[in-house]
Formats: structure tokens, sequence, C-alpha cells
């Protein structure tokens, strides 16, 4: 691929993260989109709903990032109408994985470069969390996951040391938005903005929708 063109593609470099908490998931995720050392756009949303019970996180390029729940919202359609039943969390994972290997194995002269975390609650009420990495695997989630965006070293270190296994899903917004907080001030790829959802029994909600806004100020001179 020409150097400059890969330079230039709009990439989400990211921090997304996911939480599993005793009575739900957390997902959350920061806002800027960037092409090479260029910010170009500073609220661009990375956690969205696919449907009425899945949330889906990524990082990776714009074009993939905005194409994959599209269809990925389709195919559950689909398969809900052919057996008469909602797919389950899992069901949705690994039908997001078998996009994913596709997508990176079909021959193209930019092939899918995007990575997921998908959350979302059964019809038994039980919730579950998944990472989907930018090669296919899916691998179930115990405890938190940040998959492979930009923003992973800084969120994985404080979770290491804050992440209890049977928090709460407040507790888990809190831990979440400090998380947020430290990566969008030091990983270059991440910032301007951070959205925070829910997502439990009674359905996705999103809590925290917070924007970074810079301030110059003077010096003080003694």
């Amino acid at each position: 691929m020409d150097e400059d063109l890969k330079k230039n593609i709009l990439k989400t470099g990211t921090t997304i993260l996911g939480i599993v908490c005793k009575d739900g998931i957390v997902m959350a995720s920061d806002r800027q989109i960037t092409a090479g050392n260029l910010v170009v756009g500073k609220n661009f949303p990375k956690t969205v709903k696919v449907n009425d019970y899945l949330l889906i996180s990524f990082t990776g390029m714009v074009s993939d990032a905005q194409r994959v729940p599209k269809f990925l919202s389709a195919e559950l359609k689909l398969k809900e109408l052919r057996s008469k039943s909602r797919p389950s969390v899992k069901q949705a994972a690994s039908l997001l994985s078998g996009m994913n290997y596709s997508g990176i194995r079909q021959p193209s002269m930019i092939p899918q470069q995007v990575g997921f975390l998908l959350g979302g609650f059964n019809t038994n009420g039980t919730s579950e969390l998944y990472t989907i990495e930018p090669s296919g695997s899916v691998v179930k989630v115990e405890d938190y996951d940040a998959n492979f965006s930009s923003g992973m070293p800084y969120v994985l270190g404080l979770l290491e040391r804050q992440y209890k296994k049977d928090m709460s899903v407040e507790e888990g917004i809190e831990l979440a938005k400090e998380a947020l907080k430290s990566s969008t001030q030091r990983d270059v790829g991440s910032g301007y903005g951070i959205d925070i959802f829910a997502i439990t029994k009674d359905g996705i909600k999103k809590i925290v929708e917070q924007t970074i806004e810079p301030d110059f100020k003077d010096d003080k001179k003694e």
C-alpha cells in the first residue's frame, strides 16, 4: 500500500473499554478521529447501539467502524426471522468474528482493520461482553478489556489495580470514567470527549456524555 495512503486513512486511535460488573456491563470510549498525525474529528461516537439489546465499541478504520454495525444489525434480524428467536449475545459475537475474519482475508488494497468490544443482554436477563480482535478471534471477557485500542496500556494499568470482581454497575461507571480520563491525558490517539454506557437487564442506557474542552491560561508571573 502506498505510504501516503496509509498516513491519510481515517482512524480512531481510540480508547475503548468494557467492564464486567455483578449486575451488568459498562462500555465506554473517547471521540477523537485521526489521519496520520492530524486530528480530523472531535465528536465521533465510538460506542453505538446495534439494536435494542446489543452495544458495540470499535477501534481502527472509520469506514469499517461505520459499515460493520449496519451489516451486523441486518444479519441478526435475518437470523431472528429465520429461527423465530432472538440471537444471543454469544451468537452475535460469533457472527461479528466471522465478519472480521472474512474482511482481512479477502483480496483488497485496504483490508478490514478494526477491533470490537460487543456487549449486550440475553432474553433471560443475563449480560455478556466479548472482545473481537482485528484478525477475527473472539473471546468472552470475564472482567475487563480494551481490545487493541491505542489507549489500552493506560486503561489496563489502571483497571488492573482498581477493578473488583463483584463491583456494581455504578462502581464500574466511575472506574470507566477514571480510566478514560487517564488515557485521554496520555494517549495521542484519544481525546475530546467521553461516552459511557450501562447494559443491564433493564436495557442499554447512556450514563455519561462529556466534552473535553482545552483552555488557555496565562502563566502566573511573580
